[in-house]
């Protein structure tokens, strides 16, 4: 199985997780393929130990935004659910 049939198969079961392919075989094609099935990241082997622990931090970073922005919405509809409720009564 190389990396971009993985893709498939993480975004049914991880959907939310960060996707970094690093490949020793590049070529354009396989890196649309890979945007196209929600690569987050494109990497080319020999990987520069720096750029992709920066691509890491970078993507750790987003996924937490993502998910502080899930949880602020959760509670911006709880509450609005809340308030329509009470103001029924």
């Amino acid at each position: 199985m190389d990396g971009v049939e993985l893709l498939t198969r993480m975004r049914d079961t991880v959907p939310k997780m960060r996707k970094i392919i690093i490949t020793g075989y590049p070529s354009v094609q396989n890196a649309i393929e890979a945007v196209n099935r929600k690569a987050d990241a494109y990497l080319v082997k020999p990987v520069d130990v720096t750029k992709l622990l920066l691509t890491i931090k970078t993507h750790l970073e987003l996924q937490q935004m993502e998910k502080r922005y899930s949880e602020e919405k959760v509670v911006e509809f709880i509450a609005e659910r809340v308030r329509e409720i009470s103001a029924r009564q």
